[in-house]
């Protein structure tokens, strides 16, 4: 299972996300992100920092302890290969996985940009969609897991560049595109991404942070309300409440 901070702003039993919470996380993530690229031969350069692993550990702990603070078992949170089954390739594995009583309580995927942003942006989206719409199918095609269909959560984190902020990126295409992207900046389509994977049901739930480290210090932004921190902890309640009650009931 995940090793959970013990270190909390509140009881252990209290509800939702603290900002000072979400500071500390972002601040880890910053920090775990230099000394990993540090550690690397090439300092991070030829995508070095994104070969390196963990400097999303502290936000998918941070998670996890919402799971257990609305009433999982720390058992239930998987940690090693949480491989599940899909059904257009075998399986896949995902960042944070809850199980209890063979029902999936929750499948989430903790994801990350920090530069070439052009470069990377339509991979980032392709492998979003894929790997939901994936394990969606596999439920609706195969029952794959039960009369509990799962419930997948998705938390990206972007670092603010000027490369991120410019507007008027270009929308051309061979045939007319979706005109509510005319204008956006990178930024603003990666929310607009989180927000339609919201509401379409593509995930259940979301988590949208924009970051930056400057000689002031580090700071974040969640600018996308149905994708905050604290709505993000709202609906782990509410989805833990559910789970709860089917095995009661059973």
């Amino acid at each position: 299972m995940i090793a959970i901070e013990t270190e909390e702003s509140g009881p252990r039993g209290t509800p939702g996300v603290h900002r000072e919470d979400v500071q500390r996380v972002v601040e880890a993530f910053w920090t775990t992100r230099g000394a990993q690229e540090a550690a690397l031969d090439d300092q991070g350069r030829a995508g070095g920092s994104a070969r390196a692993n963990g400097h999303m550990s502290a936000i998918t702990k941070l998670v996890a302890q919402e799971f257990i603070k609305a009433g999982i078992p720390e058992t239930c949170i998987v940690e090693r290969q949480p491989y599940l089954p899909g059904y257009y390739r075998v399986r896949k594995q995902w960042d944070l996985v809850v199980v209890c009583d063979e029902i999936l309580v929750a499948a989430i995927e903790f994801k990350s940009q920090v530069g070439s942003v052009g470069k990377n942006i339509n991979n980032r989206f392709e492998e979003a969609l894929g790997t939901a719409t994936d394990t969606h199918a596999a439920q609706t095609k195969n029952e794959a897991f039960g009369q509990v269909p799962p419930w997948l959560g998705y938390v990206f984190v972007l670092q603010e560049t000027s490369e991120t902020e410019q507007e008027n990126r270009s929308v051309r295409a061979l045939f007319p595109t979706d005109p509510a992207f005319k204008g956006m900046s990178y930024n603003q389509r990666y929310q607009e991404m989180v927000k339609r994977f919201i509401g379409d049901g593509v995930y259940q739930a979301g988590w949208f942070m924009a970051t930056k480290r400057t000689e002031e210090g580090i700071t974040y932004v969640e600018p996308l309300a149905t994708a905050t921190a604290e709505a993000f902890g709202v609906q782990i309640r509410g989805r833990v409440e559910y789970v709860n009650a089917v095995r009661r009931a059973r």
